[in-house]
């Protein structure tokens, strides 16, 4: 799918157009990068960002959680927003894809397009590169300039990822809109104590709006809630596969899913926002 994406992307480097040889897309500038063999193209100028993103025990998690359809309601609101984004020209790009859940179910409705998504993970870019015939998985760093043209997208996904106001703004084109998914103070709320996770900043909708004005002009936003019924295993998963991973050691997170019920229930709500070029 790499090959067929390519006009939608450029160097990160130069901002010149890309085109492939054999296993290396090159620009015209001279500026060449190695397509791996899992089927993604790394876009990460130098010796990328000091962050390696997720990693491939919370790609492994996420990948399950997701397939058991615990964020069923959220998948189906994501991918009716980008229908209904589907009368811009342009592509779907998922900004922080991960496994490339989301933009893969996205794409089912929309047969004509294509899908970037883009990650700094590796082991995240492995899986998004198979998630649908029609994703090309990109590796970037998501705080800077895209190594994606101006105006080639009609959405951006941005869900529980690093957001980048300016550049979502410029690659969307006319009549495109972003879809960013922030979890509210009450997601998951009931294993954050029982776990150790961390918690949500009572702050996070106000930083966001504050980051997004000068950007992008918010046409919508609602809050999207649905009851989950947990089991040890899925709990676990829940816990392992966001930021919580990194701040919880594997042992304490075994001693305290044990002691929790056989079965949970456990609350998700998300809030969607919906914002304009």
């Amino acid at each position: 799918m790499i090959a067929d994406a390519l006009h939608l992307l450029r160097c990160p480097h130069c901002g010149a157009g890309l085109a492939r040889a054999d296993a290396t897309v090159r620009c015209s500038g001279g500026h060449s990068f190695d397509l791996a063999r899992q089927g993604y193209l790394s876009l990460l100028p130098g010796g990328g960002p000091a962050f390696a993103g997720d990693t491939a025990g919370m790609v492994d998690a996420r990948e399950r959680f997701l397939g058991a359809g615990h964020f069923g309601p959220l998948v189906a609101a994501l991918s009716e927003a980008c229908e209904r984004a589907g009368a811009a020209d342009g592509c779907i790009v998922d900004l922080g894809a991960g496994t490339g859940h989301y933009l893969a179910e996205a794409l089912g409705r929309l047969p004509d397009r294509a899908g970037l998504a883009l990650d700094v993970s590796k082991a995240a870019l492995r899986r998004a590169a198979r998630a649908h015939p029609r994703v090309a998985a990109v590796g970037c760093d998501a705080w800077g300039p895209l190594p994606i043209r101006d105006g080639v997208a009609a959405a951006v996904l941005n869900v529980f990822a690093p957001r980048n106001p300016p550049e979502m703004a410029r690659v969307l084109g006319q009549g495109g809109v972003a879809l960013i998914v922030t979890p509210t103070a009450r997601h998951l709320g009931e294993l954050v104590e029982p776990l150790g996770l961390i918690g949500v900043d009572e702050r996070k909708e106000e930083r966001l709006g504050e980051q997004l004005a000068p950007h992008l002009e918010l046409v919508d936003r609602r809050e999207l809630g649905w009851p989950l019924r947990l089991d040890r295993a899925s709990a676990r998963d829940a816990a392992a596969m966001g930021p919580s991973a990194f701040h919880v050691r594997p042992e304490a997170l075994e001693e305290r899913i044990a002691a929790l019920p056989e079965q949970l229930d456990v609350t998700a709500e998300v809030t969607l926002w919906v914002a304009a070029a």
